[in-house]
């Protein structure tokens, strides 16, 4: 993270955590000139809602504001219901499309790392900073480099491939090289009030991470049908394909004696394919709007570590690159890659860049649904 030559103000993403505090304090500390930005997403929860963990909320507000006041920063908050409604909606369309939806990547790459952008230069600020687990630096030539973060649990680089290199050029992610105790602690030790704040663990407009609800709420049309195994024979009925994930374990309502997992999706005919954890892997992915950090793609294939969704561990593959689309082979099956998924390239610690599952090809040795 640059250390600041003059008063360099920079816009500070503050959710009321704990995460986003202790960045605003560190950058306060390096003596940058901080200001502390919320951003209201337009969703109104009640604050003793069960399961309640999110971010966003009338409470969060007030804990960022306060916590601004005590260091001593400048802070405001900024209404993103309109942009956070395009991202709500996108979520939902792309579950009634059979796919399963990454709004935190969106968010990142649309909000967090892109709107703010326009307020920081709004307000004259250099850079925008923000709690994510993972590190920013310059590479020999100048260009971006992202690195995982140092904390290997917290590890939040996957949600950044979507990013622009350029945006990413003016970010400070201040808590990369941390672990997530040396974060409570700095925080503890500087008293601030967000030091014992619980994580927020779930999309912040899917309160209870029960997002079957906010289908409901939203009024969006199910698409019933049939279970069946891969090989066609029915198992039952449905509700609705919006109800269900690749890779999806639990929930079908089939008492078939052994587990079941979701293969496939069909809204346009409510089926829902099911079958043996082996017939759940993909030998290969169709990556589509690939976005590359700091890296130039040589001509051909080249190999690198491929991470298909946030807890997945990043797998070797060949990569094939024709302009915006990658094709992944990876060396060996992988479990539950998902459409509408990111899949993020690695190169050791780096990120490369990354794009948006497509589709999928199944492994061709797992049997009938293969």
């Amino acid at each position: 993270m640059p250390s600041p030559p003059e008063k360099l103000r920079v816009v500070c993403a503050m959710s009321g955590g704990v995460d986003s505090s202790v960045a605003a304090w560190l950058l306060r500390e390096q003596g940058y000139e901080v200001v502390g930005l919320f951003m209201r997403n337009g969703v109104h929860l009640a604050e003793d809602e069960p399961g309640k963990k999110s971010c966003c909320s009338v409470a969060d507000a007030r804990d960022a504001r306060m916590v601004a006041a005590q260091l001593g920063i400048a802070f405001q908050a900024v209404d993103l219901a309109s942009e956070f409604g395009g991202i709500v909606r996108t979520f939902l369309d792309e579950y009634a499309a059979g796919r399963t939806p990454n709004p935190c990547a969106i968010c990142n790459r649309d909000l967090k790392l892109g709107r703010l952008l326009d307020f920081a230069l709004d307000l004259g600020a250099s850079h925008v900073a923000t709690g994510h687990y993972a590190r920013v630096e310059t590479g020999a030539d100048g260009r971006v480099v992202v690195r995982r973060g140092a904390d290997r649990a917290k590890d939040q680089s996957y949600q950044l491939f979507a990013v622009a290199e350029a945006n990413l050029a003016r970010t400070l992610l201040p808590l990369g090289g941390l672990e997530k105790a040396q974060v409570r602690e700095l925080a503890a030790a500087a008293g601030i009030r967000t030091a014992l704040k619980p994580d927020s663990q779930e999309i912040c407009f899917v309160p209870g991470n029960d997002y079957r609800r906010l289908l409901a709420e939203c009024g969006v049309p199910l698409h019933a049908g049939a279970l069946v195994d891969s090989g066609g024979r029915v198992l039952g009925r449905h509700a609705g394909t919006e109800h269900f994930t690749i890779g999806q374990r639990r929930g079908a309502g089939v008492a078939a004696g052994r587990p079941l997992y979701v293969l496939e999706i069909h809204p346009e005919s409510g089926t829902v394919v099911l079958g043996d954890r082996a017939e759940c892997a993909s030998r290969a992915l169709e990556a589509a709007d690939v976005n590359w950090i700091g890296f130039d793609p040589p001509g051909g294939s080249f190999r690198a570590a491929v991470q298909v969704r946030y807890r997945h561990t990043a797998a070797p593959a060949m990569i094939e690159v024709q302009g915006q689309i990658a094709r992944v082979l990876f060396d060996a099956p992988q479990h539950a890659v998902a459409p509408g998924q990111g899949a993020a390239f690695y190169e050791g610690e780096r990120l490369l860049g990354g794009g948006w599952i497509a589709a999928t090809e199944a492994d061709s040795a797992a049997g009938p649904g293969g």
